[in-house]
């Protein structure tokens, strides 16, 4: 189940570190499903005999480089990418961040009056039932929790108020409910069950990338990871490279997965100049997180100037190398066409991409 929390964070940009809180009964030299390469660090840490101390314990594992920390069960296989993003975007330095769902079953309590069991109605409008992941401040929590030692409590955010702190209330979702009983994991299964069954049945899928990029002095031309000589390079936030990009969306598109601009938004100065062959890499493992693996790519760039054949070779070498390096051989191919002087890239005012995507089930 925790992996299943794992492969949706991987989606997230700006998740950085997981800490996993396993039991002490855990065998040694436990590493469970391994993480894919080049996504974050995954690091494994003993739990202790209450939730608190496990949470204790995880965030003494986590690198002091990061502000903010996500506490999670992984008893809930089943939370999406949108309310992690949900979360991320409500929790601020002051104030954490809670998925909360209204109570809709009507609600008793049972409380001992005189030695005796006594049912008493419960209004319900106000009360919600509180879900994870729960966002904060990293050292607010830890301060928050060093404080109250020798208290244990139901959740974190229980602790934040506690301490007189802001919480912030976002949606949360129905389908992330938390397994408890064995009726919850057999629903669970069947879930999975009918994803995987949906899956199966379209055991190859076919996605389409484009992009374009304006051509500008002073800029370095890079294609497909390989720098090509020319008076012109490509303006971009990070180093436009317009093959890898093309080939990115492609990719992302073939798994159903938004594309780069959401994933790594222009706005977010951290990819301001960044190397597209890596966040190619990275699109890679949010792929294989999915269950896909690259068959085939197949890309047409449309350039006037420069003449672009002679590095074809190599860019298609690179990118290969990214994509799958298990097969033998290129996992691309690559064609260089001139618009003959037509538009912008007739002019070589841009340089144009589109590319083809081949993904395979793994296993299929």
């Amino acid at each position: 189940m925790w992996r299943r929390s794992v492969d949706e964070a991987l989606r997230v940009d700006g998740i950085s570190e997981i800490i996993l809180v396993l039991p002490d009964s855990t065998p040694a030299g436990y590493t469970g499903i391994p993480l894919l390469e080049g996504a974050i660090q995954l690091k494994l840490v003993t739990g202790g005999a209450t939730r608190t101390e496990s949470v204790r314990n995880g965030l003494a594992a986590c690198s002091r480089s990061f502000d903010y920390v996500m506490i999670h069960d992984a008893a809930r296989p089943f939370v999406s990418e949108a309310l992690l993003r949900r979360l991320m975007e409500n929790v601020s330095s002051t104030a954490g961040a809670v998925p909360v769902m209204p109570v809709t079953e009507a609600v008793k309590a049972i409380k001992n009056v005189d030695g005796k069991s006594r049912v008493c109605a419960v209004d319900r409008d106000g009360l919600y039932a509180t879900q994870t992941p729960q966002v904060f401040l990293r050292e607010a929590l830890i301060r928050v929790l060093s404080e109250r030692e020798a208290m244990s409590f139901k959740d974190e955010a229980e602790a934040w108020l506690d301490a007189g702190l802001e919480l912030r209330c976002v949606e949360g979702e129905r389908l992330n409910f938390k397994v408890t009983w064995p009726e919850d994991l057999a629903l669970a299964e069947a879930i999975v069950e009918k994803r995987e069954k949906k899956m199966n049945g379209c055991g190859m899928r076919v996605g389409i990338g484009y992009d374009v990029h304006r051509m500008v002095p002073e800029r370095p031309l890079v294609l497909g990871g390989v720098v090509v000589p020319s008076p012109l390079g490509l303006l971009g936030h990070s180093d436009a490279d317009v093959l890898s990009h093309a080939v990115a969306d492609a990719l992302l598109g073939a798994a159903g997965l938004p594309d780069i601009g959401n994933i790594f938004p222009a706005s977010d100065d951290k990819y301001k100049g960044a190397d597209s062959v890596e966040l190619l890499r990275r699109v890679v493992g949010l792929v294989k997180a999915e269950r896909w693996e690259v068959v085939w790519v197949d890309a047409v760039l449309e350039a006037q100037f420069p003449r672009l054949n002679s590095f074809l070779p190599a860019m298609a070498e690179k990118l290969s190398a990214v994509l799958n390096p298990e097969i033998d051989g290129l996992c691309v191919n690559l064609k260089a066409k001139s618009p003959e002087h037509t538009g912008d890239p007739g002019i070589a005012r841009s340089i144009v991409c589109r590319a083809v995507a081949t993904l395979n089930i793994r296993g299929a």
